[in-house]
């Protein structure tokens, strides 16, 4: 290996770039590493840095690797299969043609979750049209939920808050946040592949302020007690009522003949049964945690301290009241603070709370559906964690798992815990002096957030609660065949989900809004996990959580988020303190130029790289690495994590 300095290479933004591929004869290929020059007169057009970044060239041939071949197939056929489906679903102004309602059970989160996980792709190094096409969906989305329905449908609303449009300053006018995270899943996730469109900024700074009373017409916060005050909340503010069947159901419609309706509703009526028990919404819940997401999103784009301090005062707020319910996060909090206030004084009450077992519709009353979702405010504290890496956010929820553990008990040799607290018979009985743990079911780590919390954390007293993950087993060294067989199923699925879509006859007035869902070919899922060492599950995905990866790549020549073409590479190995990563050039003629950050949001601060067994330092966020012609190689990446103030800046603009 031989340093050298150039002093005529042209610098952008601190990163060392290649004007073109060199030309380079050696007697054997190896690796060269150039360190910063001194001066520079050309700084690219966002000025000058104030640092500098190591360059490494890679010129050493690297076998073509099969998982390589996978994941570029899997990048270009994701990509070609979004454009038809667009095509298929949506039309000239990004509408989705679908029959529009206003409801919980299909509505306008459901809408633009057609589209989900498309800015992911794009970020990954999918093609352009990609954004491109999101955001026309996304723009023709507002737009069309803007609306008043009658002038979509041509029939009025009967929920009062959407006769005028389902949204209203391009937010949910009033919705619990198990479906606006939903309707944001696509929305929270466009910064990675473009922070600097100037209407996704003033979206963000907007949707923020809902949260933190900016907007005198959405006082959804009360400082005071630091409590959302409704269940139903959003840009019209808190819901200051009970809800009834219809706010949760939408607009009449027909059923039986036309739709495939979701949990097999016949009618509208059994639609309204469905949310006979969905009352009980004033006051704060765990759902209310995931509008955190919303301050951070703020919070990376402009670093403004007042977005942080909001989002901790709320989050810290939550773990006082888990503290002093012996660790377990209460579902409802009255209006005046207290815990369980907004149900008889039962901590476990409310609607999707611990308790929230209720009838199913179809047939009526003929059984029970347990629909707790208290467990889904630890994005709440996902975000927290993110923010500051202190680890009392996780120590919290992992204090809650071992309160649910203990009370656990072996049934029929397999150990089993409780997922609901309270009376299995609540909606036909409602609380009694008996309440207790029930719902007893084998033991899910995953189901505790315990998946999450060994992510955020890499330590190993977290890592002993998950029994089985292959995508973990394979970081770990001991399932070799991981890589080769996820990109495979995820190219089956691609070419499964479009066989389907060929195959779709219906027109559009016989579709609700979340039929086309099942058929969106973005599947991701071995991509962020092998790409970036990202994690990334369906059902926490539903949560709206922002992007948690260890690595992130932009191509340095084309500006963009994502690998440059024909680039391929792999995360192969990860401890709290290392990533292994392996990157080749697929690309026989051409040079490609990549740059590598810590986290998703530069969160993560790489201390050194080691590569052919010389070790570098970086001690910055990001560095970048050119690949020859056919070039491969693997670096082994020290970091420390969380330790960065996160931003959605690209490297170039840092």
């Amino acid at each position: 290996m031989i340093p050298i300095n150039i002093k005529s290479i042209s610098i952008q933004i601190g990163f060392l770039f290649l004007v073109s591929c060199p030309l380079m004869v050696h007697s054997q290929p190896h690796h060269i590493k150039i360190e910063a020059p001194e001066t520079s007169t050309h700084w690219g057009q966002y000025g000058p840095s104030s640092s500098f970044n190591p360059h490494i060239i890679v010129g050493e041939a690297h076998n073509t690797p099969e998982w390589a071949l996978l994941q570029r197939a899997l990048l270009r056929a994701t990509s070609l299969a979004c454009v038809e489906y667009y095509h298929h679903y949506f039309d000239e102004r990004g509408f989705l043609l679908t029959d529009l309602r206003w409801g919980a059970n299909d509505g306008p989160d459901d809408a633009i979750e057609n589209v989900n996980r498309w800015p992911q792709l794009y970020a990954l190094g999918g093609d352009r049209q990609i954004m491109d096409l999101c955001k026309k969906v996304y723009e023709g989305h507002v737009r069309q939920m803007s609306m008043p329905l009658k002038t979509v449908s041509g029939r009025p609303s009967h929920v009062p808050y959407a006769a005028d449009g389902m949204y209203y300053k391009e937010f949910p006018t009033i919705a619990d946040w198990m479906h606006i995270s939903e309707g944001l899943m696509v929305f929270n996730m466009m910064g990675l592949g473009d922070p600097y469109d100037v209407k996704f900024r003033h979206r963000v700074y907007r949707f923020a302020g809902f949260y933190m009373n900016e907007d005198p017409g959405a006082l959804n916060y009360n400082p005071e007690q630091k409590i959302i005050r409704s269940m139903y909340n959003g840009s019209r503010g808190p819901l200051m009522r009970k809800t009834t069947s219809v706010d949760w159901t939408g607009d009449p419609s027909e059923v039986r003949n036309r739709y495939a309706a979701g949990h097999g509703e016949e009618n509208y009526e059994e639609f309204l049964f469905h949310f006979k028990d969905y009352h009980d919404t004033q006051g704060d819940v765990p759902l209310n945690l995931m509008s955190t997401t919303l301050a951070l999103n703020a919070y990376l784009l402009t670093g403004d301290e007042k977005y942080r301090q909001w989002m901790l005062e709320y989050v810290d707020a939550w773990y006082n009241r888990m503290e002093a319910n012996n660790w377990v996060i209460p579902s409802n909090i009255g209006l005046d603070g207290a815990i369980g206030g907004a149900a008889d004084g039962k901590w476990y009450g409310g609607a999707y709370g611990w308790s929230f077992t209720v009838e199913q519709q179809t047939p009526p009353a003929q059984g029970l559906s347990d629909r707790e979702r208290t467990r889904w405010g630890f994005v709440g504290f996902m975000n927290a964690y993110l923010m500051t890496g202190d680890d009392r956010y996780l120590e919290a929820w992992r204090k809650q798992h071992d309160v649910i553990y203990q009370a656990g008990k072996m049934v029929d040799g397999v150990y089993h815990t409780p997922l609901m607290y309270g009376n299995p018979e609540w909606s036909r009985e409602g609380y009694t002096a008996n309440d207790g743990w029930y719902s007893f079911r084998p033991y899910s780590a995953e189901k505790e957030n315990m998946l999450q919390i060994y992510y955020l954390s890499m330590q190993l007293k977290d890592r002993q609660h998950i029994s089985t993950n292959s995508w973990l087993e394979f970081l770990e060294g001991n399932n070799p065949d991981y890589a080769v067989n996820a990109l495979r199923a995820d190219l089956v699925d691609v070419r499964k989900r479009m066989t389907m879509l060929r195959d779709d006859n219906s027109s559009p007035d016989m579709r609700l809004t979340d039929d086309p869902m099942h058929l969106n070919p973005a599947s991701i899922t071995s991509l962020i996990r092998l790409m970036g060492g990202g994690f990334y599950e369906s059902s926490h995905a539903r949560r709206s959580p922002p992007f948690h990866t260890r690595l992130r790549y932009f191509d340095a020549e084309e500006r963009r988020a994502g690998v440059p073409e024909d680039v391929a590479v792999l995360v192969d190995g990860m401890t709290d303190k290392t990533v292994n990563v392996r990157i080749v050039n697929l690309n026989a003629t051409k040079c490609r130029t990549l740059v590598i950050q810590g986290g998703a949001y530069a969160e993560h601060q790489l201390v050194a790289v080691t590569y052919d067994d010389e070790r570098m330092s970086i001690n910055d966020a990001s560095f970048s690495i050119m690949l020859e012609p056919g070039a491969g190689t693997v670096l082994a990446i020290e970091m420390n994590r969380y330790v960065n103030t996160p931003t959605m800046d690209f490297p170039w603009r840092r």
